[in-house]
């Protein structure tokens, strides 16, 4: 019998692109099962390689430009435009990777300070995107480097931020705190007319208890007492945001049903930009861009489109999902949950591949994973790791598989020998 075997991970960040990563998984399951069935379904969260990953699946292409970097260096980065005519009607589309231009990536160590870091390549992209005529321009929001809560978008984008003597704003979400009022006079007059969607993380908000800058800031490099000035900041772009920009942008309220959970924005309620899902995507992004007339939407809903990976994880015998880290994060809206999310709902067995396993890793079973492994047959540097995971990935799968064969042939072995009815 032909086994059929699902391969739907994410990319390793820094390291392995999410195909690069379904190649070297499937490299390890022709080991054991050398005639499998094999569906690579290379997945993205709006992080590293999704304009890619999007240009491949949608026919389109990358167009390469310099921007401004997080850290106010330029850096060469790059926008994907889809459709507009031949095989994919309706109007072009441009797909803009936040961490193309503001990932953590092009942060270097010795500058990971997230209260200096900016947006404001984000904003040079979306208006390089609509000088090359797209009218529909998907954010993908992950990875980044930045908590500026998109301040530094806008500012590319036109509008000017001041204090309460009527200074422009220094860059970087350690300024937002002497925000004393936008002026939105100067916004590029093209927005008014392109429909942005921004592809975040629901789980991800603005401001409270598990706001951006304290869920987050510790790994981009905030200090305890940074994150505190963070996250006042913060507060502070909120309110700013919700008096000066929202009352000029915010949509009618739509008749019909109660919506149910998701961002506010994209049903035409009005926006609580402190609290609403995704408003802390990418360090406060998508309450930037929310303001200034973007949708918020769950990044699986805009991204996974066109895959039909449902039907295909129901075809399939087993899953094998990745992603480089498996901790208490995974749960809130990473890869690996949704597809064991979605593979449950067919009875799919589902087993993750992980760089790392940290504390909360468990609580994965609780979404539909049947067993989770790390790559890491050793202690190793992370330079090693990175230069060997595809190596490593191979070698976990193989691992993993001749377990399960072992515990399959010790079932059947002790079936043998059952005392009959």
């Amino acid at each position: 019998m032909t086994h059929r075997i699902a391969i739907a991970p994410s990319g390793f960040k820094e390291s392995l692109s999410a195909a690069r990563v379904a190649e070297a998984i499937a490299v390890g399951v022709r080991r054991v099962i050398p005639d499998a069935d094999l569906d690579l379904i290379p997945l993205v969260d709006g992080g590293e390689g999704t304009a890619e990953a999007l240009a491949l699946a949608g026919g389109g292409r990358l167009v390469p430009c310099t921007a401004t970097g997080p850290v106010g260096d330029p850096v060469p980065s790059h926008f994907a435009l889809l459709g507009g005519g031949g095989t994919t009607p309706g109007p072009l589309t441009a797909v803009v990777e936040m961490a193309a231009v503001a990932g953590l990536a092009l942060v270097p160590p010795g500058l990971r300070h997230p209260g200096a870091t900016t947006t404001y390549g984000v904003g040079e992209l979306i208006r390089a995107a609509l000088d090359a005529g797209a009218r529909r321009i998907l954010i993908g929001c992950g990875d980044s480097g930045t908590s500026d809560g998109g301040a530094g978008a806008l500012q590319a984008l036109g509008a000017r931020l001041t204090d309460r003597h009527g200074r422009e704003l220094r860059r970087g979400g350690g300024a937002l705190h002497e925000l004393e009022h936008i002026d939105p006079s100067g916004l590029d007059p093209r927005l008014a007319g392109t429909e942005l969607l921004v592809a975040c993380n629901p789980y991800n908000v603005l401001c409270g208890k598990r706001g951006v800058a304290r869920v987050f800031g510790p790994q981009k490099g905030a200090t305890p007492a940074e994150v505190e000035l963070l996250s006042a900041g913060l507060e502070r772009w909120a309110a700013v945001l919700t008096r000066d920009l929202l009352p000029a942008v915010a949509p009618e309220p739509e008749k019909g049903p109660e919506p149910g959970p998701g961002p506010a924005l994209a049903t035409g309620v009005p926006l609580d930009l402190r609290t609403a899902p995704g408003t802390g995507a990418s360090g406060g992004l998508g309450a930037g861009l929310a303001a200034v007339g973007a949708r918020l939407l769950p990044r699986y809903d805009v991204l996974l489109d066109g895959l039909d990976l449902d039907a295909r994880l129901a075809r399939a015998d087993f899953v094998i999902t990745a992603e480089g880290a498996l901790d208490h994060q995974t749960v809130r809206g990473k890869i690996p949950a949704e597809v064991a999310r979605r593979a449950q709902a067919s009875g799919v067995p589902v087993l993750v591949l992980a760089g790392t396993i940290g504390p909360g890793a468990q609580d994965v079973r609780a979404v539909g994973v049947d067993a989770y492994s790390a790559i890491l047959p050793a202690p190793m540097t992370l330079v090693e790791a990175i230069g060997r995971s595809g190596e490593l990935l191979a070698d976990a799968t193989e691992r993993a598989l001749r377990i399960m064969a072992l515990g399959s042939r010790l079932g059947e072995r002790a079936g043998r020998y059952a005392p009959s009815a």
